[in-house]
């Protein structure tokens, strides 16, 4: 019993931490991040074999990952616990005048407060590594019907543009980590399971009987303020500025310079990688 208690307490801060990361960024992210794009549906409806009646996306941040089943599921639910990324997502819902069969529900990913066995599809775009992963899948297990499909999938960073830009996107990124661990402590840290990982998780979980991972890619256009706030928008540079790093802020509009440089005014083609980790339920 101890240690059950020592387990929820744990998981309650991972779960705080994690979604207040995104607190106050949500139009950001959503203007700025790539929508899911159609090559997601169409692997998951080829296993499926069948048009969804219900589709689940948790973790659905803006809506960035739902509003793609929209009339390719007969019902989506997006949920998110986060109310700054989930309030964007309705705001879109509402200025599409309230479209049925979509719905966004505040929930966690072990306690979607779903029936049993009533969804043919669950995804996590961006999210199943901020999910603690084997209390998260029982619960998408319970929800799926048999043969029901869990898909995570994900996009490399950064995205393909150019070599150097890249090396300096992901040294920003680093530093960002790097300040984050020597101003907060761990217990007011967020947690992230390794991505790299996920297909094992599913693996280990024995809930689906089949697994893969997939790899795909999508092209999409950028201009130099899009590319800069790709990188702005992620987490960890967020929260390091929140908490008052001012070396950030001058390292971010170095390398905003070093975009608008290689961009020279121009919209660019820029290439997102992606990797599905897919479950098929026992």
């Amino acid at each position: 019993m101890i240690e059950f208690r020592i387990w929820v307490k744990l998981m309650t801060g991972l779960n705080r931490n994690n979604i207040e990361r995104f607190n106050g960024y949500g139009s950001l992210y959503d203007q700025n991040r790539p929508s899911a794009p159609n090559e997601v549906v169409k692997i998951v409806t080829t296993y499926l074999k069948d048009s969804p009646k219900l589709v689940v996306d948790v973790g659905c941040g803006t809506g960035l990952s739902t509003f793609i089943w929209l009339g390719e599921a007969e019902k989506v639910i997006g949920v998110e616990p986060n109310d700054d990324m989930r309030e964007v997502a309705v705001s879109h819902w509402e200025e599409a005048q309230k479209p049925s069969g979509i719905i966004f529900v505040k929930a966690l990913s072990h306690q979607l407060g779903l029936p049993d066995e009533t969804a043919d599809i669950i995804t996590c775009s961006q999210s199943f590594h901020w999910m603690e992963p084997q209390s998260t899948l029982k619960e998408f297990a319970r929800v799926l019907r048999p043969n029901g499909i869990f898909a995570a999938y994900d996009c490399d960073w950064p995205p393909t543009c150019d070599w150097n830009l890249e090396e300096h996107f992901m040294k920003l990124y680093y530093h960002a980590d790097e300040w984050l661990s020597q101003l907060l402590p761990s217990e007011r840290q967020a947690h992230k399971w390794k991505k790299e990982n996920h297909l094992h998780q599913i693996q280990q979980s024995g809930l689906f009987s089949f697994s893969k991972e997939i790899v795909f890619h999508h092209w999409e256009k950028c201009d130099a303020a899009r590319y800069a706030n790709i990188a702005y928008s992620q987490g960890g540079l967020q929260t390091a500025l929140k908490l008052g790093v001012l070396e950030l802020e001058t390292a971010f509009q170095d390398f905003r310079a070093h975009v608008e440089e290689v961009f020279s005014g121009e919209t660019k083609e820029i290439l997102f990688s992606y990797r599905m980790r897919l479950g098929v339920k026992k």
